[in-house]
Formats: structure tokens, C-alpha cells, sequence
């Protein structure tokens, strides 16, 4: 059925809202497709609605190829289930109770649900299985932005995978794969499937599949080459050579008063910053002091002392530092520490100045494995300058938006909610698992971020909220609008979606609007149409109208 624009929920803006940086955040407001109700939480209107469908139903489409099966699970949760692996205590799950003080979650994943369903397989000839839903999700996001990009109430499509053993689970991890790019292709994105960490999600092995875009999250990190990518976050690099002071046969010490910063210390003795260390002392969950060492002139990856360490940890305090090393935060160093250090490759070959564990003292000549004992790590996170580790090329860096996820669980879920299986050979064995996220409203965002400009959204053709956009410009003339009627009941008896701006506006603001809206074609019927029985068709992307017979539309339209 042809919509009627005059009749439609469509509240569009001329202006951008005052919060929005995201280009997404911006022209999905403006264009009527999405509306805040407060900090993180937001409403489809119906335009948004039919775009977000659509992206589901592409999903559900591959998902099924593979043999998925929708199900739907409850968002209201019983919090033993998350009590009993562990995962309780993430500061993002919603907690509340009912009036009889039974308490709950609102999880913004369903491992622990669909764990609980899957204890009703009992035999590996019931394997495998790949389930998913779609599911409204929360999370207590503390700083929500971007629109669409960090929210606290999402619907996911969130699939989990059951299998015998790791051949299996290797099999529905490389389905699921394969499954993501033909959606995401389908979708009209550029992703890459890169590499990546499961953080709270538990894992073996990670992927995320990431679209560059102008505002996001994470950093697609890639060769000029095309033979390496990569989340920044798990990304490995190839550092510049450092520029070394001649070599010394023992440390030497150097007084530094007054520096507090590796710059400062690079100055100072007039070396290159890349020739220094930098320690970090961190405490493990266990209550363990750590010295984390990479070189000066990079950062430290979060994530990458997290795997490194096996574990979650927090910085060391000042007091802790002091009785550790004697001395305070700007001079620390290996030597002399007796706990673990932990250092980072590139501080493998070569002599580095490292604080001396006196206050404005230094140790130039430190050498790993003559003067200390670390273990070494992937530590450092890479930058800009850096080159591939596959070929040497020069990487790139990107920002990007992370619109799927998929990783192995293994056992992690199955083991403490005893969800096993009888074998082949008669052996009980918990089910390993497998978990598969795609957000549709960060696939409709990432959609917005590639394909705009400066008048608007150019929507894909494959979720677009309307294939044809029919402009009757009547100026209250019947015979225009019928016309106009008429052409857009034609292309919707050919199975187009169609919208017919049948308002009284003036031609510039259907126009304005029309390219807001971002609709793959418009035609435009106008009074010369009644002279000439032509009209002005144009594809979205395009600047200029042609001018072609009412009777071509159609084809042109369907040829587009």
C-alpha cells in the first residue's frame, strides 16, 4: 500500500540537535526516524522501525541459512542464574526486585538463559544447535552518546551455537562468520571481521566485525596491504627502531631531579623517548603488586595487561608504590623490584634509561635478562608510524563502528549451570557453546555513518525505509496529485515500497525533505507534467534530474 506522507508520523528538523556529534545521531533526529526519551534511550518512530525491521529481516534470513532457530527469551531475569556463573556482580547489569523482594536482572546478553533452555539436550545426537532471538537488551551505561552508538536499551539479535566437541564448535564459529559478512554485505556496510577480546563475555577466541565510520567506539586498525586488520585493542604492531645512546656494560645512574614525565626525561639527558621505559605498578584481583614496563613513547593496552595478567587489575596507590620500590611514581624501574615484571616485547633487544627506585634518580644501560628477569607480553598499544607485523606495511588507522561480535565460550557457561550431554560412547560431557551478537541499531547507524551527505542519508536500497520517494508538487491542483497517485500505485503493484509526498508544502520543503529522508530514487510530478507526460526521476546519491516519459518509471526505477 502506498504511504501517504500527508498521513504519516514523520516529525523532521531543519536544525541538528544541540548534543550531536555523530553524523547518525545527527540526520536519524532530524530525519524523523528516532526520538530520546532520556540519557541512552531511545524511540524508533515509524520510519526508524521500517529500517530496523528490514535489518532484521536479513539477519533472520542468513541465521536461518545456517539453521538457526528464532526462539524468544524473557528480558526479565532470575539473578541466581547469573549468580551461579559468576557474572553477577558486572557493574552494567540492571538489578531489581519484586513486591515480594525476589530479586532480578535486566541482562543486556542471554548466555545463562539459553544455557538454562539447552539443559534439555541429553544427547550428542541432538547435536548441534544454533538458537537466537531477537531481544530487547539493557545495560547501565554510564555514558551514554552517539545516538544509536552507546545506549542503554537495544535490541539484539543474539544467537548461541551447542555443540559435541572443539571440531563442532569450530564449525558453527566459521557458519556464523560467514553468515555476518552476507549480512553485512546485504546491508550495504564495509565491515571487517578482525580479531578481538570478549571482556566480560567470557572466551577462547574472539571476532568483531567492524565499519569505519566517521564517529565510534573502537579503532580498525589495518595494513596498507590488505593482508592484516585488526581492533585496536588486541592489535599487534611493529614500532619505529629506537635511536640508542651508546651501550653500557653495567646501569648507570643519572640524577634527574624534578622529572615526572618521559619527556621530560628524553630532554634532559637529550635521548629519544623511544630509548626510555615506562613502569606502571598495578595490584592484581588477588592483591598482588605487578610491574607493568613498556617503552616511553607508547601506551599501555588495557586490554592487552588484562590477558597479560590473566585478569582484571587496578593501578598501584601512592602509599603501595612507596613500600614497594622506596620511592615515589616518576622513578620507578625494574631493578631491584622483587616482584613480577611484566614487560612489553619491543623492551626485549636493546638498553633503555629506567627510573632507579630513588627519588630523582635514573638508570641508563637497563638491559632486559642481564639486569632483570621479566616476562614478556604483547603490552603496548599500536599507533600511528607502526608497521604491520604480517608484511611491514604501514597501518592504518580507523575509527569504526562494532556492529557484530562472536566468540567461544566453551564450556564457561554450561560447566556451573550443568548443562551436559550424553556421548557417543556413553560419557557425560557439558555442551560447548558459542555466542553471536549483532546490534540492527548499530548495523542502521554504521549505515547513516557510510552512506550520507551533505543534504542527507543515501539509505542502501536493501533498508531503505521506501524503495521510491514520489514528490507531487500539485500546489493544489487534483489533476497533479492524481497523477501522482496514479504513478505511485503503479510501482506499488510491482512490489515497490512507496511513499507519496502528497503534502500542501512548497516544492523546497518537499525537496529538503525527500533528500533528508534518503529514499534510493525520487520522482517528482509536476505541473508540466500534465503538458509533456514526462516527470523528474532521480537517484538519491545524484545532484541532477532526468527527465523521462511517466511511462518509463517503472522500468527505470526497477533498473536502477
Amino acid at each position: 500500500m502506498v504511504a501517504r506522507q500527508s498521513q504519516l508520523f514523520i516529525p523532521t528538523l531543519r536544525e541538528d540537535p544541540a548534543d550531536a556529534e555523530a553524523v547518525s545521531h545527527k540526520l536519524l533526529v532530524r530525519g524523523g526516524y528516532i526520538r530520546q526519551v532520556s540519557a541512552g534511550v531511545w524511540t524508533f518512530l515509524p520510519l526508524g522501525w521500517r529500517v530496523h525491521r528490514k535489518v532484521e529481516q536479513i539477519v533472520r534470513e542468513e541465521m536461518d541459512a545456517i539453521g538457526g532457530q528464532e526462539m524468544l527469551m524473557p528480558v526479565l531475569t532470575p539473578v541466581e542464574l547469573w549468580e551461579t556463573t559468576g557474572r553477577v556482580s558486572i557493574p552494567e547489569l540492571f538489578h531489581l526486585e519484586d513486591r515480594s523482594g525476589r530479586r532480578f536482572i535486566l541482562p543486556f546478553t542471554h548466555e545463562e538463559t539459553v544455557t538454562f533452555h539447552a539443559r534439555e539436550i541429553k544427547s550428542y545426537r541432538e547435536l548441534p544447535k544454533i538458537l537466537y532471538h531477537f531481544s530487547v537488551k539493557d545495560r547501565d551505561e554510564p555514558r551514554p552518546r552517539g545516538g544509536l552508538l552507546r545506549v542503554r536499551e537495544f535490541i539484539m539479535k543474539d544467537a548461541y551455537s551447542f555443540d559435541r566437541d572443539e571440531k563442532g564448535v569450530l564449525s558453527s564459529f566459521e557458519a556464523h562468520r560467514e553468515a555476518y559478512k552476507k549480512i553485512f554485505a546485504r546491508c550495504g556496510l564495509e565491515t571487517y571481521d578482525v580479531q578481538a577480546e570478549s571482556g566480560v563475555m567470557g572466551g577462547k577466541f574472539s571476532v568483531d566485525f567492524l565499519a569505519p565510520s566517521g564517529s565510534g567506539e573502537n579503532t580498525l586498525v589495518t595494513c596498507e596491504n590488505g593482508d592484516y586488520a585488526a581492533d585496536l585493542e588486541v592489535a599487534r604492531a611493529v614500532p619505529r627502531e629506537p635511536r640508542f645512546p651508546e651501550r653500557l656494560d653495567a646501569p648507570t645512574e643519572v640524577e634527574t631531579p624534578g622529572v615526572a614525565t618521559i619527556e621530560a626525561l628524553a630532554t634532559l639527558l637529550g635521548i629519544d623517548d623511544a630509548a626510555t621505559s615506562k613502569a606502571m605498578p598495578v595490584v592484581t584481583e588477588g592483591g598482588t603488586l605487578v610491574l607493568a614496563l613498556v617503552r616511553g613513547d607508547d601506551r599501555l593496552s588495557e586490554t592487552k595487561l588484562y590477558d597479560a595478567l590473566r585478569g582484571a587489575s587496578r593501578p598501584a596507590t601512592g602509599e603501595e608504590i612507596r613500600a614497594a620500590f622506596g620511592a615515589g611514581g616518576g622513578s620507578l624501574g625494574p631493578i631491584g623490584f622483587e616482584g613480577e615484571v611484566v614487560a612489553d616485547e619491543a623492551l626485549r633487544e636493546g638498553q633503555f634509561v629506567a627510573g632507579a627506585n630513588r627519588d630523582g634518580w635514573h638508570l641508563r644501560g637497563v638491559e632486559a635478562g642481564r639486569d632483570y628477569e621479566p616476562r614478556f607480553a604483547d603490552l603496548r598499544e599500536p599507533r600511528e608510524g607502526d608497521r604491520c607485523p604480517e608484511c611491514g606495511g604501514a597501518l592504518r588507522f580507523r575509527t569504526a563502528i562494532e556492529v557484530g561480535h562472536i566468540f567461544n565460550f566453551g564450556a564457561f557457561y554450561s560447566g556451573p549451570l550443568e548443562a551436559t550431554f550424553l556421548d557417543e560412547d556413553g560419557s557425560e560431557k557439558p555442551l560447548l557453546g558459542g555466542s553471536y551478537g549483532i546490534g540492527p541499531g548499530r548495523v542502521l547507524a554504521a549505515a547513516v555513518e557510510q552512506h550520507h551527505d551533505e543534504r542527507g542519508i543515501l539509505w542502501p536500497d536493501a533498508i531503505a525505509p521506501y524503495d521510491a520517494h514520489v514528490l507531487a508538487l500539485h500546489g493544489g491542483s487534483s489533476e497533479v496529485l492524481g497523477v501522482a497517485e496514479e504513478l505511485a500505485a503503479g510501482l506499488d503493484e510491482a512490489g515497490l515500497g512507496v511513499i507519496l509526498d502528497d503534502r500542501d508544502e512548497r516544492p523546497g520543503e518537499k525537496f529538503a525533505d525527500a533528500d533528508l529522508l534518503g529514499c534510493p530514487v525520487r520522482v517528482t510530478v509536476g505541473r508540466k507534467t500534465l503538458e509533456d507526460d514526462a516527470v523528474d526521476v532521480r537517484r538519491r546519491a545524484e545532484k541532477t534530474d532526468l527527465r523521462i516519459a511517466r511511462g518509463d518509471v517503472l522500468k527505470w526505477v526497477q533498473d536502477r
